[in-house]
């Protein structure tokens, strides 16, 4: 078996075994609000931001919105939105909450995400931090973030993380 072929095993595996986890035990729930596989990054020591990067879907019949996001692991914790000005990607908080509309799925990661400002450490691989999510209608919700590696979410899909909640791949 050459080594091109031991890498496509290798992560065949990897994704396998990652598909035999249960997906409720990185998995949050408040009254109609359900969000999945909250994750984060990799980061370099002294990094001043650390992101956040999530699903939150919305099963009951009433919009509702994220309100804003607090973690103990920085100064601060933003709702922060990408746009494209002058051709130029620009980060900035969200002007107001973010709503969940009725029955539908909002994903952290789109051109919006959590900023963790000035974080008290790095964040390592495999590692796990708490965070609390506050809605207008469901309330706070206690969730913890997955540390994957620098590699973004290639590397998560890669691993069969981007799948979660698919039926089949």
């Amino acid at each position: 078996m050459g080594a091109k072929s031991l890498k496509c095993a290798g992560l065949l595996i990897a994704g396998i075994l990652t598909w035999t986890v249960p997906s409720t035990a990185h998995d949050h729930k408040a009254g109609s609000i359900e969000i999945e596989h909250p994750w984060s990054r990799a980061t370099p020591p002294g990094a001043p931001v650390a992101g956040g990067y999530l699903e939150i879907r919305n099963v009951g019949n009433e919009a509702d919105r994220l309100v804003s996001a607090s973690s103990d692991l920085a100064a601060s914790t933003e709702l922060h939105e990408s746009t494209m000005q002058d051709g130029m990607m620009r980060m900035r908080p969200m002007a107001g909450p973010l709503e969940i509309p009725a029955g539908q799925t909002v994903k952290i990661g789109d051109g919006n995400h959590i900023m963790f400002v000035k974080p008290a450490r790095s964040l390592r691989k495999g590692e796990t931090f708490k965070a609390t999510l506050t809605f207008e209608k469901a309330g706070a919700v206690d969730i913890e973030f997955l540390v994957q590696g620098m590699g973004g979410r290639e590397a998560e899909e890669a691993l069969g993380h981007g799948m979660h909640g698919s039926a089949a791949p």
